[in-house]
């Protein structure tokens, strides 16, 4: 699941309602501007010059799961989880304010009054998407998770698939039952597909409103 102790299962699967984090909840990235925000102009410069090589594979077979991991190998191995955990939850008190969108926010409310769960499931990190879905009072996150060592730094792998496509319904599945249909689901990219698919009422790119 994720790291905010969410259990693993739910009674009444028709009341949950998924939301796709960047795009969707937010106006861009919030990865990619984390990853920015954290190393400076000059880091960030220099990091993408070594990435040369990845960016230009990427350019050719469009994996991002790929990508995304040879931008935390440049940027945040080595980091130890309590690090990049307390940065995580200062780009978020920085960046809330120009970051949400309000009609996706108001969404967001609506569903909580009505008494359904909502899930962020999200492509992006669970570690550094956390502060976000606790500030919005998520019932769950689910999102890409770290690899951490021994020591408990960042290794730059994976410990699940990137949380985008068919795995998105999987993380699903495994959250709340293989029968899991959801109530509603909000996405913005192809990436989102599948998880709309499996929604009564499937939203994309509904969301346009910016702060």
């Amino acid at each position: 699941m994720s790291d905010m102790g969410i259990p693993g299962a739910v009674r009444q699967p028709h009341s949950i309602v998924a939301f796709d984090f960047d795009g969707t909840l937010t106006i861009r990235d919030s990865f990619t501007e984390f990853l920015r925000w954290r190393a400076g102009p000059g880091g960030w410069a220099l990091g993408l010059v070594r990435m040369a090589p990845a960016v230009a594979l990427y350019a050719r077979d469009r994996d991002r799961g790929r990508i995304k991991a040879a931008s935390v190998k440049e940027f945040l191995r080595g980091v130890t989880r309590q690090t990049l955990a307390a940065d995580a939850e200062r780009f978020a008190d920085q960046a809330w304010d120009r970051f949400m969108r309000p009609d996706a926010l108001r969404a967001w409310d609506d569903w909580g009054r009505r008494g359904a769960l909502r899930v962020i499931v999200t492509a992006s990190p669970e570690t550094t998407v956390a502060p976000f879905a606790q500030r919005l009072g998520a019932d769950a996150l689910l999102g890409t998770q770290l690899v951490f060592d021994a020591e408990g730094r960042v290794t730059g792998a994976f410990a699940t698939q990137n949380c985008r496509g068919e795995e998105k319904v999987r993380r699903l599945r495994a959250a709340y039952g293989d029968d899991v249909r959801l109530a509603a689901a909000y996405g913005d990219t192809s990436g989102d597909t599948e998880m709309l698919a499996i929604a009564d009422a499937p939203g994309f790119r509904v969301f346009r409103e910016r702060p």
